[in-house]
């Protein structure tokens, strides 16, 4: 498959890509690598590794990172409540200890979390470790160990190695700088927001169905409110979103209706700072250029 197929085949389900990116996506699947995509939030990161999932035909296996998490969040941890069950029951029986041990540190008693249940797919998964720059620098570092050699040691079992290599995608939104071995370690793209002509492809493809004016127009308005100042610019999904509030309102033309149209911005503005900084004539005035 050639990157420009892997680009139609992405937009055949409703992903929007550029040519860089989808040759990104492209040579990190022919180098079984994993993808790095950094950009500002609501760009469509996540997105992408639900796409890949869909048109590979196969799971997608999500990690949100946050500060703090550890190996029991993410790789595995032991079922505490069960082993002491299976030791109360194994101790009642006469059980020795050593068979009591043996038993209580099998597979039965693992829980898998997302990174171990990722390389013990049949079929190779999309792995999708999000925002990996909200975790701490121990996780990353504890990370590229696993995405280096697609083992994982576990001291009671020894050391699982992957059944096929998951399709791994990472997120960043530039909450931290990530380390330069995890950038070596990726193929990397920087996922920007849609130029016009892009937001308009998705708006088609994946908002609800508008004339061709007001498709227009709601792109335009979009587009010139993220050079707004704002605290967090509408990303895609709230350009889909305010699309389909438009539709549900009835709107033809976003300048028919100047109340509908500031109540609307509450499906684009998420915070109160940003509400307070388009008020009413701003909001019109930018309707009117839009388009």
């Amino acid at each position: 498959m050639t990157w420009t197929d892997l680009k139609t085949r992405l937009d055949d389900a409703g992903y929007v890509a550029s040519d860089e990116l989808a040759m990104a996506i492209h040579i990190a699947l022919q180098l079984e690598r994993p993808i790095l995509l950094e950009g500002d939030a609501g760009v469509g990161k996540t997105q992408i590794a639900k796409t890949l999932a869909e048109i590979e035909d196969t799971e997608l296996i999500r990690l949100q990172c946050y500060e703090g998490l550890d190996a029991a969040a993410s790789i595995y941890e032991w079922n505490y409540q069960r082993q002491l069950l299976s030791i109360r029951a194994s101790a009642d029986s006469g059980t020795s200890t050593g068979d009591i041990e043996n038993r209580i540190f099998s597979r039965e008693f693992l829980l898998e979390r997302p990174l171990l249940r990722a390389i013990q797919q049949e079929r190779p998964p999309v792995l999708l470790i999000d925002e990996i720059d909200r975790a701490d620098e121990e996780f990353e570092a504890f990370l590229l160990e696993i995405l280096s050699d697609f083992q994982i040691t576990v001291p009671e079992l020894g050391t699982i190695t992957a059944t096929s290599r998951p399709i791994v995608v990472l997120t960043a939104n530039g909450t931290r700088d990530l380390s330069d071995a995890l950038r070596r370690r990726c193929i990397y793209s920087f996922v920007p927001y849609p130029d016009r002509e892009t937001e308009l492809s998705i708006l088609a493809k994946r908002g609800p169905e508008l004339s061709p004016q007001l498709a227009r127009q709601i792109v335009g308005f979009v587009q010139a409110l993220r050079k707004e100042d704002l605290e967090k610019k509408p990303g895609i999904a709230e350009t889909l979103d305010w699309a389909a509030a438009l539709a549900g309102l009835g709107l033809k033309d976003l300048t028919d209706d100047p109340v509908a149209l500031q109540a609307s911005l509450v499906a684009l503005l998420k915070t109160e700072a940003d509400q307070a900084t388009i008020p009413g004539p701003v909001a019109q005035r930018l309707a009117g250029a839009a388009g």
